[in-house]
C-alpha cells in the first residue's frame, strides 16, 4: 500500500487512489467489447477486408408462416437483418414439459450483424408467441466479400 501511496498526487489520499484505479479497471472491462468491436469495423472499413465474425446468421422458428412473415417484415423494418429467409414446414421433434412432441414450424435464417444478435434476440422474444422461442446464432467465418458489403449496407441505413 506504501508503494501505491507514493504514486498518488495527494499525500493522504491512498484510499481515494485505490478506488479509482479499481474504478479504471472495471471500466476497462466493461468497454472492452465496445472498443473491440469499433476497432474491428474500422479495420474492415479501412482495409476492405473482412474480419470473421462480423456477421451472425440468426435462426428462428415460427408456427406458422404468416407469423414468419410477419416477423421478418419487422425485424427488416427495425433495420435489424439485412436479409430474412424463409423456409416451410420443417419437422420438428423436441421435449417439452417431459412429453416429446412433433409438430411442423417454418425456419426463418436471418441475416444481421453479430454486434446486433442480442437486439434482435430481444425483439423477436417480444413479439414471438411461443413461450421459450428457439434462437440462436451462428457467426459467419467465411463467404463473398460482395454479399458482406450488401449486407453491411442493408443494415446500416439506420
Amino acid at each position: 500500500m506504501d508503494k501505491l501511496s507514493s504514486r498518488c498526487s495527494v499525500p493522504g489520499s491512498s484510499r481515494s487512489c485505490v478506488l479509482v484505479c479499481l474504478w479504471s479497471l472495471a471500466a476497462s472491462f466493461l468497454l472492452y467489447p465496445v472498443l473491440w468491436t469499433l476497432g474491428r469495423q474500422l479495420h474492415s472499413t479501412l482495409t476492405g477486408i473482412y474480419i470473421p465474425g462480423t456477421y451472425s446468421v440468426v435462426f428462428v422458428n415460427s408456427p406458422n408462416e404468416q407469423i414468419a412473415r410477419d416477423m421478418a417484415r419487422a425485424i427488416l423494418d427495425k433495420k435489424l437483418a439485412a436479409s430474412v429467409n424463409i423456409l416451410p414446414k420443417t419437422s420438428s421433434l423436441y421435449f417439452w414439459n417431459g412429453v416429446i412432441e412433433e409438430n411442423t414450424e417454418i425456419l426463418l435464417l436471418i441475416k444481421t450483424k453479430t454486434s446486433k444478435v442480442q437486439l434482435l434476440s430481444g425483439y423477436i422474444r417480444l413479439m414471438h408467441p411461443f413461450e421459450i422461442p428457439e434462437i440462436f446464432s451462428l457467426t459467419m467465418d467465411k463467404g463473398d466479400q460482395h454479399y458482406f458489403k450488401w449486407l453491411e449496407e442493408g443494415i446500416a441505413k439506420n
